[in-house]
């Protein structure tokens, strides 16, 4: 099968596209044919281990995994024996921050791994979309008590976490005020924001005081210093990135015992619970997630050099097979 391979630590020139044999499924496993997945912050990290601290779950030397990927969106083609939960023909999706080998056409996964059905008039690169961005957006969400007279600030509307952010505050009737590029501007407002400032043409910093009850920075472009006259006497600020000097480590602490206003770092957990959510956004009608480029296997390093320069606008896809 065809797979995208590395043998180290490095820019996306140690990506190569190598024909390798076929996985073999285990007894708790299940093959998918894998027709899209994303390459994503995650996957740029794993990639270059430029954060020391990935290493400890990707490998200290070199990578563990010779194959990389996060996510995925496919069909089973052959389950285990005592896989009972899937069957051959299953359109299914999934995500592991860890990794899980699925920029190859072909991907063996525990059934118990992070796995959702696709729903029902969702396509592969839709759903493949949805599994990184939406994730984390929900964990930066369920970090906080959120009521429906909140109002949020989203800073990179147009990301991957951002995007899936903004759809999932107005689902559950928050006021949302989003930061995002102007090509965007109107699908922020088509998704239900209430106000969009464009980053690429005005300081939303000078717009806006003091009555935002939580920022949500899913680029990590800003900081805290800057967010803090912005916010409620309350107000919390969480953000994708480690900030300014791994501020976003220590802040937490200093903050919460200075009181008032708050920095919250979202360490993100259960990621089969944020699938679950978001595929009955995706079934409802109320989470589209945005994909700006689409790239097959053999310009990976495009992708990846694209998807690492900071500019995308949601997801990049990578596919294998057609839908």
């Amino acid at each position: 099968m065809k797979a995208l391979t590395r043998n180290q630590y490095g820019p996306p020139e140690v990506l190569a596209v190598r024909e390798v044999d076929e996985p073999d499924i285990q007894s708790d496993e299940i093959l998918v044919r894998v027709h899209a997945t994303t390459v994503n912050r995650t996957d740029c990290g794993i990639l270059t281990a430029n954060y020391f601290a990935i290493r400890f779950f990707t490998g200290l030397i070199k990578p563990k995994h010779t194959i990389p990927g996060t996510d995925f969106a496919g069909v089973v083609v052959a389950v285990g024996s005592s896989v009972t939960c899937y069957s051959t023909g299953d359109r299914v999706w999934g995500f592991d921050d860890s990794g899980m080998q699925t920029q190859a056409e072909f991907v063996a996964i525990n059934h118990d791994k992070p796995i959702e059905l696709i729903p029902e008039g969702i396509d592969f690169s839709m759903a493949a979309a949805a599994a990184e961005g939406a994730h984390y957006a929900r964990n930066f969400i369920n970090k906080v008590d959120l009521k429906t007279h909140h109002r949020v600030l989203v800073i990179g509307a147009t990301g991957a976490i951002g995007s899936a952010a903004v759809q999932m505050l107005v689902a559950r009737g928050i006021e949302v005020v989003a930061v995002g590029s102007t090509s965007l501007k109107k699908q922020i407002l088509a998704w239900g924001a209430r106000k969009v400032y464009c980053y690429d043409a005005e300081d939303f910093t000078e717009k806006e005081r003091g009555d935002f009850d939580f920022i949500f920075d899913a680029v990590g472009k800003s900081s805290f210093s800057k967010c803090k006259p912005l916010l409620t006497k309350n107000g919390i600020y969480i953000s994708s990135e480690l900030g300014p000097g791994a501020e976003n480590l220590y802040l937490p602490i200093l903050t919460k015992v200075r009181g008032g206003k708050r920095v919250i770092f979202p360490f993100p957990t259960d990621i089969k619970k944020s699938l679950s959510y978001a595929g009955e956004l995706l079934a409802k009608g109320k989470f589209k997630p945005l994909i700006d480029r689409t790239f097959m296997p053999e310009e990976a390093h495009e992708a990846y050099k694209y998807a690492d320069g900071g500019m995308k606008n949601g997801n990049v896809i990578l596919r294998f097979h057609p839908d």
